[in-house]
């Protein structure tokens, strides 16, 4: 929850703008500032104030315990100038908050965290445990120094400035029980999975325990555990649930028929009886893979109530197909923003990395490659997520549309997460430019046939001119192909009148951006490349002071008769 808290009637306003826009993420506190802020401090997790940052300074200074715990504190200024991200930049997601709430007041977000500002990633900003020299590390980065990595896990963490080994200061992953060295830092990745079974009525007390024991005699970490794993007919039991919220974790339940799929070293005939599977803790554990650490142990008690199994899951790589849009950077979407700075490794055209470089954090590998060469990008890409990277794969538009995700996707199977963010198409920013030709049912065909046979360009053709769609060309014409788009012309004249509306839009978005609007009869083929996009109106569509205008329904088709 954000707690809202002002002073003054322009504060008022803009915390009421706030509230309207976040209804269920934020609570208005009336009432003297001071205690506003004291019970806001205590109940929620941020906090917005509309209020000077010396007076929030005073206000908060004897509440502060500890950054990791601390509520992120955001300040903004009377004139809703600026969003000021004042406290818990990274540990209460200030920084974020100030971001968002600039975005939605038209302020400026002021952050200050020094890693943010010059573009590194806060190691305490990854989603998981980090222990260690945390401060010093940081600091050795943003100086530049070397700093190495020893990676005992493999995971998709953003782009660092490290070397494999060597240097004064270290970055060490893994799930094992260590002490981080001087100038080190060790971070905990959610590797481990527990597989647990109780009997009903087991005690909190007697399964965290298990567990706990569990792991440090396997020299494991309890922070890197990601999830308690049982069977469904477990799902309630207070003893497993109690163990969960100690260690902070979720609990995930599998069915019976699914466990018993799983092959085990350690199958028994006392869960088979009670639930229906031959193995609870190991199968739960290894149902999704994994390395098993720990065999099926049982607690200490006697009667022993719990069982438990330990399994290291290997890490998934990550694989964002990333839209950039039609060029122009305001364009680009907040999404794709965030995934290119999150990616480890960035895979893409070499103009289209030119267009992004500058997003890039630095030490972002960057693998680029020049035209014709989809495929080879994309077996890239595939192939360094499956090694455990975070990697964006870039397309132009739309990934999904003409571009990257499909040859990707082709390529990936479902050992690798993939994350798909949308991108504004060539066909969308040119019907934007052209007015709304694409106000009723539209398609968009390729004329390339590089790919696709033209008899089947053709034959898509000829069915969107008989069913009166409006029809969006890609890739229309080029120097070898200076055929194919008088053709579908000619097919789509034979079904629509000459004066049928075309917009013609080149390199929609861009600075050399240029438009015209013409008639299917009057349209001149060769003032179309492969920068171009061209829309053919259906029958119902009109030119209204000189915009391309398809309506919604086709009342003005039958008015006109």
């Amino acid at each position: 929850m954000i707690g809202l808290i002002s002073a003054t009637a322009a504060g008022s306003a803009g915390c009421e703008r706030v509230a309207s826009a976040w209804p269920g993420r934020t609570r208005v506190y009336e009432g003297p500032v001071g205690d506003a802020v004291r019970r806001a401090f205590a109940e929620c997790e941020q906090l917005v104030c509309f209020l000077a940052t010396g007076a929030v300074v005073r206000l908060v200074a004897p509440l502060l315990v500890d950054k990791a715990s601390d509520p992120g504190v955001v300040c903004v200024d009377e004139g809703g100038r600026f969003a000021v991200s004042l406290v818990g930049g990274h540990g209460g997601g200030a920084n974020e908050l100030a971001r968002e709430v600039g975005e939605l007041l038209g302020a400026e977000p002021v952050v200050t965290t020094a890693t943010d500002s010059v573009g590194v990633p806060g190691l305490d900003t990854f989603g998981f445990p980090v222990e260690g020299d945390v401060a010093g590390v940081s600091r050795a980065m943003l100086d530049g120094e070397q700093v190495g990595l020893r990676a005992e896990l493999a995971w998709p963490l953003p782009p660092l400035r490290v070397v494999a080994s060597g240097g004064e200061y270290s970055i060490r992953v893994t799930d094992r029980v260590v002490e981080s060295a001087e100038r080190q830092v060790v971070l905990r990745p959610p590797s481990l999975v527990v597989g647990v079974g109780a009997s009903k009525g087991a005690p909190v007390d007697e399964v965290l325990g298990l567990v706990e024991d569990a792991l440090r005699d396997a020299g494991l970490s309890a922070k890197s555990v990601a999830e308690l794993a049982t069977v469904d007919a477990k799902a309630g039991e207070p003893g497993i649930l109690g163990a969960a919220e100690r260690l902070g974790v979720p609990v995930v339940t599998y069915s019976a028929e699914e466990l018993a799929k799983v092959d085990v070293p350690n199958p028994s005939d006392a869960p088979l009886a009670a639930v229906g599977t031959p193995s609870v803790a190991e199968a739960a554990a290894l149902v999704r893979g994994g390395e098993l650490l720990v065999p099926k142990r049982k607690s200490a008690a006697r009667p022993a109530m719990a069982t438990c199994a330990v399994v290291r899951r290997a890490a998934r790589g990550r694989l964002a197909v990333v839209g950039l849009g039609p060029g122009a950077r305001d364009l680009l979407t907040p999404r794709a923003k965030d995934e290119l700075r999150r990616a480890s490794v960035l895979v893409g055209l070499d103009q289209y990395v030119d267009q992004i470089r500058d997003l890039l954090r630095p030490g972002t590998r960057v693998l680029e490659s020049g035209l014709g060469a989809e495929e080879e990008r994309a077996r890239t890409a595939v192939a360094e997520a499956r090694l455990g990277q975070a990697v964006a794969l870039i397309g132009s538009g739309d990934a999904g549309v003409y571009a990257m995700a499909s040859p990707a996707l082709a390529e990936a199977s479902d050992d690798i997460d993939v994350v798909g963010v949308p991108g504004v198409t060539a066909a969308l920013a040119a019907g934007a430019i052209l007015g709304a030709p694409l106000g009723h049912d539209h398609v968009s065909i390729s004329l390339s046939d590089l790919h696709t046979p033209w008899e089947v360009i053709e034959r898509r053709v000829r069915a969107a001119a008989e069913a009166d769609i409006v029809v969006t060309f890609y890739n229309p014409r080029s120097r070898g192909r200076d055929w194919q788009l008088p053709k579908a012309l000619t097919i789509l004249a034979g079904h629509r009148e000459p004066t049928t509306p075309v917009g013609v839009v080149r390199n929609a978005s861009r600075p050399d951006e240029s438009s015209r609007l013409t008639t299917l009869s009057g349209l001149d083929p060769a003032i179309v490349d492969m920068m171009t996009v061209v829309t053919v109106g259906n029958t119902a569509t009109r030119e209204i002071a000189g915009r391309m205008v398809t309506p919604r329904g086709y009342r003005w088709q039958e008015e006109a008769k």
